[in-house]
């Protein structure tokens, strides 16, 4: 591989520049709501409310989406995952506020991420740029 090809790959590498930011942020959220999820499910066994298995379905995006990010050429799994995450935040955190019985118990993505400061909620739409931001430069450096 040539210099140029080499930094152009680097440049537009999901792991570079601000992106190890995004994989370390995401990092901790994995670890989060691993933990998180780990706990209530085990606490409440057999019978885990659905609530925590929502939790355990955002660790496991949280993971993956860690992986894909940190792997710097897995961009279309980043993008698949990070594109479901905004959509399991939007839908849990509206399901949360409109059925509230149902969730009793603060999860990772219940009411918009509120228990997370609302990050569950801001992360995906800075992942989805960032991605869309490195794809449009990847394109560009094709182009030329």
């Amino acid at each position: 591989m040539t210099n140029t090809t080499q930094n152009t790959a680097n440049s537009t590498a999901t792991n570079a520049g601000p992106g190890r930011i995004l994989v370390a942020v995401y990092g901790v959220f994995a670890l989060a709501a691993t933990g998180r999820s780990i706990m209530q499910v085990a606490q409440s066994w057999p019978h885990p409310p659905l609530p925590y298995l929502l939790s355990a379905l955002a660790a496991v995006v949280y993971v993956v989406a860690t992986v894909a990010l940190a792997l710097g050429d897995r961009a279309r799994l980043a993008l698949a995952t990070i594109g479901f995450e905004l959509f399991g935040v939007l839908a849990v955190g509206i399901w949360s506020y409109a059925d509230t019985a149902r969730f009793h118990d603060k999860t990772v993505w219940s009411h918009f991420g509120q228990g997370y400061g609302y990050i569950p909620l801001v992360l995906p739409i800075v992942g989805l740029w960032w991605l869309l931001r490195r794809d449009r430069a990847d394109r560009a450096d094709h182009a030329v």
